[in-house]
């Protein structure tokens, strides 16, 4: 356990109260907390993640005083999907001097969808002497950083597919208003429009995050995302799902290196009811197929960030992803993975 490691949430909604949980069970150094909740502001840190007194960190709506009068080594960060969202807050934590591992999504390759912020915040960042990363389950490690890890043993990588399947029902609360649980397909595709209902963030991110690492020049990303809908009616808890109503959402990325076939993609499903697993096939020589029974996402995310923000303090400064902080091995800068690759 480091308990010199001083580190502020930023952010404590669902996933950062898991975070917070994580983070102080494995002895981290919690000396603040940032959210712009007024119910929360002002409450203490341990009754909102039921650790009572043993956290009596109070929680602040005012960032950059908290961040100012902490002082923290790292934060923790998960407030939005977005980078040109949450930019600002990432420059408040870097000009007291602080490292950030956050859980925004497009955080984790940025270079894809917002490449001028990303240079921005890599040139901020090292010239401040910190370091961003942009973290999770997914993206950021399942179907992403696992695949490239699993073609070590490989001698050529012909083509790779992920995917993994989640049920809804057993998510917490904002992950199912995100994805638009229960609405009527028309009210589904007004949110989606307005911005209420964003679906899964991350498709294109992991696919050019695993072409990174592999070192793979991706020529054209394609994502889409449709809902689901209820062929009848589910219940689970107080919470009901409708016939004709959505139960879910289902979506694809996929990144090609020329014409025909894709070379990765990556499949994501959330559906009210659905069998949990996950699913990786690199089809080359040998060929390799994994599989798992379904992985806890939200304290597997809290697991990496915690993870991530003990070796983040030794990381260079700059704006990094996943592929940094693995060993070499899977490291694009070693160029082992283009070679392999027909």
């Amino acid at each position: 356990m480091d308990t010199s490691l001083r580190v502020v949430l930023y952010g404590v909604g669902e996933m950062g109260r898991i975070i917070a949980r994580v983070a102080f069970e494995r002895g981290l150094n919690i000396v603040g907390a940032i959210d712009v909740d007024p119910w929360k502001c002002g409450k203490k840190l341990g009754e909102l993640v039921g650790l009572g007194d043993d956290l009596d960190v109070i929680v602040s709506r005012d960032a950059e005083k908290t961040l100012s009068e902490c002082r923290p080594d790292v934060v923790l960060h998960a407030t939005t999907s977005f980078l040109d969202q949450v930019y600002p807050q990432l420059i408040k934590c870097a000009r007291v001097g602080a490292d950030v591992v956050s859980t925004c999504e497009t955080l984790v390759y940025p270079y894809y969808r917002y490449p001028e912020l990303a240079e921005l915040l890599d040139e901020y960042a090292k010239n401040r002497g910190v370091s961003f990363l942009g973290t999770g389950v997914n993206p950021g490690f399942l179907l992403d950083v696992l695949p490239a890890v699993l073609t070590a043993g490989m001698t050529r990588v012909e083509r790779i597919k992920a995917t993994r399947i989640i049920d809804a029902s057993k998510k917490r609360r904002s992950f199912r208003r995100k994805i638009g649980l229960n609405l009527s397909l028309e009210e589904f595709e007004r949110e989606a429009f307005r911005g209420g209902v964003t679906g899964h963030v991350g498709y294109a991110e992991s696919v050019m995050l695993l072409a990174s690492i592999m070192g793979v020049d991706i020529s054209r990303v394609e994502e889409f995302e449709k809902p689901i809908i209820a062929e009848e009616d589910f219940e689970f808890g107080d919470f009901r799902v409708g016939k004709g109503r959505v139960a879910g959402i289902e979506g694809v990325g996929r990144g090609f290196i020329g014409d025909g076939e894709p070379f990765i993609e990556v499949r994501f499903v959330a559906r009210v009811g659905a069998e949990e697993y996950e699913e990786i096939v690199v089809d080359g020589v040998p060929r390799v197929v994994w599989r798992s029974t379904g992985v806890d996402g939200d304290l597997a995310t809290a697991g990496i960030v915690v993870n991530m923000a003990m070796k983040i303090v030794d990381a260079p400064p700059g704006l990094l992803t996943m592929g940094e902080m693995f060993p070499s091995y899977v490291s694009s800068r070693h160029g082992l993975k283009r070679r392999m690759v027909f």
